[in-house]
């Protein structure tokens, strides 16, 4: 089976900041650890660094057993170092299912796969004798890596995940698939397959409340060992055998602490913790300020008393040793996060959906969003939520007949579920607000620092966590001047604090609210609900409705 040592691992930022500090825990074999902490705090650079696609500045991680890997935004962030390693591919939205399944697949089918995959390729342009042969030779190492039972396990996947067999769903393209299909045809694939140990970095996400109980479900059952990142409080409470917590906020950088008892009992030793370092800290500065006050009164004494100098330089000795051991850690400082969604005054009628059918999505519907309403959009992975969410935003793009009309002085604003905004990769984000909000620096360290990204200011977007990139988002929902906000998934990169930084907001927000979401905590606070049903259709419901399964439609 396989575990995990992390010893003294520190990283330091191109920048020369440092983001971890001394981080060293074990995962055992057959335990489900989790690893929490605030956005930006470097859990998903501590997760490519346990799996070998970064390498730390100091300290060493060993593990034992096969390594399968789940990243948090499936297919991307992998780099040149990690693909030629045979750790990930970079996969697009026109990648296939083939090549996401692959991705995840144990190294040597991974392999083959990329040159059977660049074989085909070159059989199509060029027909001679020496492609031929190119070809055959991949075959033949397609079936020696194992790549047939590779493909028999992937139709049990794609039945489970999708609901069609594989052969049927190897070339759909990924940008046609729902974030959660994604997710959950990915961990169908690593709870299946031969790795012993797994990564799962947000393995929660985008999956609808179904898939997060089949989830839990795999957590419990399965043999291997998991380490995964989750903010998800249910989850945690259901599966976590110990939760590693990575914590800091200073400049020192974040290091880690365990809590071996499981998420019941955090809460309660990390508040138990931190008063305890509160009191070490209390008590050392107490000592130091005695001794501060013995060495004054000592050279006073010494500067006409000759017998003294002994007894000053003495006391000067352990005031410098002291001060050279350093204080006890700090507990860390709490986040302050500060959204403020503002919105405005529209028509009555914020929305009116007239005979609406999404292509090949659902069943014709009609339906009325007033000013103020907060609307949950539930339903299974799959089922549309998100295609209507880009339609209300940008209606050329989806294809549709039937109407969906905005009110008056109704202005979308659009919460990417997947955080794709390619026009923003490689831009930092204080050149973001300056070119497209025109807000110079000083106007824009304030924004930053009230969503606690002021030191990621120059920042790439696309180097951020995806906690950041969430409330980024949010910041410029609330420049934007948008009344109508269309949230896709708002939550599920956010951390807790930030999590109940959106609601405030919310409440706040003069407007009307449409949002998408599998999070039962965020979900209390609508009105109500249009739920995307299993047969296609599209109902309103007062209270929530988690049960719908996934759409019983025939799939391309």
């Amino acid at each position: 089976m396989g575990h995990i040592d992390v010893a003294g691992v520190g990283f330091v930022l191109p920048d020369g900041r440092t983001l971890l500090d001394d981080v060293s825990f074990r995962v055992g074999d057959g335990m489900k650890a989790v690893l929490v902490g605030p956005n930006g705090s470097g859990k998903t650079t501590l997760m490519h660094i346990v799996a070998g696609d970064v390498t730390p500045s100091s300290g060493a991680v060993t593990r034992s057993g096969r390594l399968g890997v789940m990243r948090q935004f499936i297919g991307s962030h992998a780099n040149a170092e990690a693909e030629a390693d045979g750790v990930a591919a970079p996969l697009t939205a026109q990648a296939s299912v083939r090549d996401l399944l692959a991705s995840v697949a144990p190294p040597t089918v991974r392999a083959a796969a990329r040159a059977l995959d660049a074989a085909e390729l070159a059989m199509m342009e060029r027909d001679d004798e020496r492609t031929q042969l190119r070809y055959a030779q991949a075959l033949a190492d397609w079936a020696d890596s194992g790549g047939h039972d590779a493909e028999v396990l992937w139709d049990v996947c794609t039945v489970a995940a999708l609901g069609v067999p594989f052969d049927r769903a190897q070339y759909r393209e990924l940008g046609t698939l729902s974030g959660g299909e994604q997710k959950r045809l990915v961990l169908e694939a690593l709870f299946r397959g031969p790795d012993d140990l797994l990564l799962l970095d947000e393995p929660d996400n985008f999956l609808d409340v179904p898939g997060k109980n089949w989830l839990e479900e795999q957590l419990r059952a399965t043999p291997k060992t998991v380490l995964f990142i989750s903010h998800d409080r249910e989850l945690l409470d259901r599966t976590a055998t110990h939760v590693i917590t990575l914590e800091g906020g200073t400049a020192a950088g974040n290091s880690t602490w365990v809590h071996g008892g499981g998420f019941a009992g955090y809460h309660e030793a990390r508040a138990d913790r931190h008063a305890r370092f509160a009191e070490l800290r209390r008590r050392w500065d107490e000592r130091h300020a005695q001794l501060r006050e013995v060495v004054q009164t000592l050279r006073q004494k010494a500067s006409y008393n000759d017998d003294m100098s002994s007894r000053y330089r003495a006391a000067q000795t352990r005031l410098r040793k002291f001060e050279e051991a350093g204080p006890p850690p700090e507990p860390p400082r709490p986040q302050d996060i500060k959204m403020r969604l503002r919105g405005g005054r529209t028509g009555v009628r914020a929305l009116t959906c007239t005979d609406l059918e999404l292509t090949g999505l659902m069943h014709p519907f009609s339906a009325e969003v007033f000013y103020g309403e907060r609307v949950g959009v539930l339903g299974s992975n799959g089922s549309g939520k998100s295609h209507f969410l880009r339609l209300l935003a940008d209606p050329p793009i989806v294809p549709h007949t039937g109407e969906a009309r905005l009110g008056a002085r109704v202005v979308p604003g659009h919460f990417a579920q997947t955080h794709h905004h390619p026009e923003w990769n490689g831009r930092t984000l204080t050149a973001i607000l300056e070119d497209e909000y025109s807000l110079p620096l000083d106007r824009s360290a304030p924004a930053l620092h009230r969503y606690e990204l002021v030191h990621q200011r120059e920042t790439r977007f696309d180097a951020l966590s995806g906690g950041q990139q969430a409330r980024f988002q949010i910041l410029l929902l609330e420049l934007s001047g948008a009344t109508m906000l269309l949230l896709d998934e708002p939550t599920d990169n956010l951390d807790v604090e930030s999590a109940e930084a959106l609601e405030a907001a919310l409440e706040a927000f003069e407007g009307t609210v449409l949002a998408v979401t599998h999070d039962r905590w965020f979900a209390r606070s609508f009105d109500r609900f249009l739920v995307f049903g299993a047969g296609g259709e599209v109902y309103p419901s007062d209270a929530p409705v988690w049960d719908e399964g996934r759409v019983r439609r025939e799939r391309p």
